[in-house]
């Protein structure tokens, strides 16, 4: 049965090869009859596609180069390892080759300076050293240029072609025939100029560039590379004969999987028995490990401590926490942030200009040069062409938005896109939702007060009513009776009241659970002082009915997470003005607002009225970002200049924000806009570098000083610093990998 990738549901390992797995239900059939269930794995859905770092727009099916730039196309995913990387043994191969001749090269170049005679000879000598490096050491480089020229797109190897083709084919018609020159351009036994060795050396620099670049250029996503090698490789699969070491591809939702002292976790799952402190820095930044017990939800790739345990596989593969960090940070990396818009745009005007200016360069000194007017023409002309730089133009974007994204994945902060983190720099408003960012978002009974009753009876009631609910509050309730041992009572005629609560019979008797409203009609005069007291507390108080006569009130709290004053303080200390949002009572956000010292909040908030607070704050020029892990805060979200979600929230919140903290940490949100600001900071560097460079570089390359103190430039020094420029960049953005997260520059 052949079956195409796309329409696989899965892939299966037998007999040591890969296979699709053909459809829904395979298992028994694949079994039976492996191969005839099962169709081979083409070798491109291994592969991926590879797109250019400088343009993320362009995509391809396999390696090659970029039609606009020409820079090498790089896997998308998980990147090669530098001894893998094609492209750089290559450039590796052929720069060492060039090397090789371009030195004795130079050698003869320059031996007339030590009083050696020009003769034809070393003419002829310099041309077969020369040839080989040019052609064969530059063929990519032609192939670049030729390929800018066909697809229109004048390039960095434009200008490397054409300033290396005149200077190879002014030498070899040097050589072939001296006689077309003018006098002016010969020596006095009667030879003419060479520029051999100046060829030689720019594609040998050019190619030394290339080597760095590539080399620095992995580096930058060295943190995709981390997070993938954190994956283990096999996993102790838990069977009824016994536990088994399978392959981590062999592993299937369901599956029961034992982790021993000092193991990775194989997939996200829950703990079905046993218990261990788990560090998960490697996923969520944090240091600290957790501890994990019966029942507790556990991360794949997070690495276990002392305690043993058994748990069950809930998502494997492609769907595990891990997998998506680095499917999300790889598609983040080729995004463009809106500041590459500038790039883009004075980079289309540059090769242009530049081969405009080099056409200036060669008239002037034609015209107005010294002796030998034509010499220096060709020289200043052809530094000219070297030394301008657009790749370095071009990259300083891109490669700041790489490093940033696997620095931010390596804390625990996901960006979904460069703009993201293009926005997230200019924020100076934080919209806060309340429940499950502030708080824990897993409320808990924390006071039970009873009248003409026993607690024992009033909880089972309680938890009878709730185990019908799905309320959020239901689970703390039924959580108090099972820590107590109480069993709940049986409940008949259940009804839930939206927005009020809880109705239902008991022995033939009602009982109602719920907020003032539910128990219109009931004196709750008994209850008013206790309640009060709860209240003021910021417990949310549920009044429970027997009989028409209310019997007791139980106060429930959503505890703050642990570290959210210090978050809230660290915030705030950012500059950032804090607005806290949420749809709980005035009584529950004002002891939550007081507790973490925020000034401004609002209670009783609907979805809608969330998102029309962050329209009025973007109405009054504020730069608003929105924290939230709930359904309800997927508008608001939407609408903030960035939102930024909890990992530990529902997955409709994760997919409307631009930003998400794996761990839902609020120091998350003051790493994450540390992190960004840095990043524009080293943009913005990156481009006033290579404007600077090329400001300064093509004026002196041209000759402007020459008139002044006799300066001009050499081309093959023009070659080494074009080179080195966009290294300097590269290096310059890897700069961020250093960031801890706390600084404030």
């Amino acid at each position: 049965m052949e079956v195409k990738p796309e329409e696989a549901t899965g892939e299966r390992t037998h007999k040591g090869k890969t296979y699709f797995f053909c459809s829904t239900g395979c298992q028994d059939k694949f079994k039976a009859a492996p191969e005839k269930w099962l169709t081979p794995k083409p070798a491109q859905a291994i592969a991926g596609t590879y797109t250019c770092p400088m343009h993320p727009e362009i995509i391809r099916d396999g390696p090659g180069t970029c039609p606009i730039c020409g820079m090498a196309l790089e896997p998308t995913g998980i990147p090669l390892s530098h001894a893998l990387d094609p492209d750089l043994i290559n450039m590796s191969r052929r720069f060492l080759l060039s090397l090789a001749l371009t030195i004795p090269l130079l050698a003869l170049a320059m031996s007339p300076m030590f009083g050696a005679q020009d003769s034809n000879w070393t003419a002829y000598a310099q041309f077969a050293l020369a040839t080989p490096v040019v052609l064969w050491g530059g063929w990519p480089f032609f192939q670049r240029f030729w390929s800018s020229l066909i697809n229109k797109y004048p390039n960095m190897f434009t200008l490397i072609g054409l300033g290396t083709s005149v200077a190879w084919l002014y030498s070899v018609f040097a050589i072939a025939a001296p006689g077309l020159f003018p006098p002016s351009l010969k020596h006095a036994n009667d030879q003419v100029d060479l520029y051999f060795e100046s060829a030689a050396v720019i594609v040998t620099l050019v190619l030394l560039g290339q080597v760095l670049e590539i080399r620095a250029r992995k580096q930058t996503s060295g943190a995709i590379r981390a997070l993938s090698a954190l994956s283990p490789k096999t996993a102790r699969l838990v069977t009824p004969e016994g536990d088994r070491e399978v392959d981590i591809e062999q592993i299937h939702i369901g599956d029961l999987l034992r982790v021993r002292p000092g193991e990775k976790v194989p997939a996200d799952g829950t703990v079905m028995e046993g218990s261990s402190s788990v560090d998960e820095s490697m996923v969520t930044g944090e240091p600290v490990p957790v501890e994990k017990k019966e029942n507790d939800k556990i991360t794949g790739a997070t690495l276990n401590g002392t305690g043993s345990f058994i748990m069950r596989a809930d998502r494997v593969g492609a769907e595990t926490t891990l997998a998506q960090i680095i499917k999300l940070v790889s598609e983040a990396q080729r995004s463009k942030a809106p500041i590459q818009m500038l790039a883009d745009k004075v980079a289309g005007y540059f090769v242009p200009a530049v081969i405009a200016a080099a056409v200036i360069t060669f008239a002037a000194w034609t015209i107005f040069g010294p002796k030998p007017a034509m010499a220096y023409a060709i020289v200043n002309s052809l530094a000219v062409l070297i030394i301008a730089c657009p790749c370095a133009l071009g990259l300083a974007t891109p490669m700041s938005i790489v490093v940033a994204m696997g620095r931010g994945a390596s804390t625990g902060v996901l960006f979904r896109n460069a703009e993201a983190i293009e926005a997230l720099a200019d924020i100076d408003t934080l919209v806060i939702d309340k429940t499950g960012t502030l708080t824990e978002g897993k409320p808990r009974v924390e006071s039970v007060k009873t009248f003409l009753a026993s607690e024992q009876q009033v909880v089972a009631l309680a938890a009878g009513l709730e185990q019908g609910s799905e309320h959020p509050l239901a689970a703390a309730i039924l959580g108090y009776a099972g820590e107590k041992g109480i069993q709940p009572a049986g409940i008949k005629g259940f009804e839930a009241i939206a927005g009020k609560g809880l109705k239902g019979e008991h022995d033939g008797v009602s009982v109602m659970l719920g907020n003032p409203e539910l128990l219109a009609g009931i004196n709750l005069h008994a209850a008013k002082d206790p309640a009060q007291e709860l209240e003021e507390q910021g417990q949310t108080v549920l009044y429970l009915a027997r009989a028409g006569e209310v019997i007791g009130v139980i106060g429930i709290r959503d505890p703050l997470k642990n570290n959210a004053k210090d978050s809230v303080s660290r915030l705030q200390q950012l500059g950032l003005r804090i607005v806290m949002l949420t749809g709980d009572s005035q009584e529950a956000a004002s002891q939550v607002a007081t507790q973490l010292g925020i000034t401004e909040w609002q209670a009783k908030v609907l979805p809608g009225k969330k998102q029309e607070v962050v329209k009025n704050l973007q109405k009054q020029g504020r730069k608003v970002a929105m924290a939230g892990d709930g359904i309800n805060d997927a508008p608001a979200l939407s609408q903030a200049n960035v939102g930024i979600a909890m990992g530990t929230g529902t997955d409709v919140a994760i997919e409307s924000a631009g930003i998400t903290l794996v761990k839902g940490d609020l120091n998350g949100i003051a790493r994450a806009q540390n992190l960004s600001k840095a990043t524009m900071r080293n943009i913005r560097q990156n481009l006033a570098f290579a404007f600077v460079y090329n400001a300064i570089g093509v004026p002196i390359a041209a000759g402007v000083l020459y008139p002044f103190s006799g300066l001009l430039l050499n081309p093959m020094i023009a070659a080494a610093a074009m080179s080195l420029s966009s290294v300097s960049v590269i290096g310059n953005s890897l700069r961020l990998r250093s960031l801890t997260g706390h600084e404030n520059r």
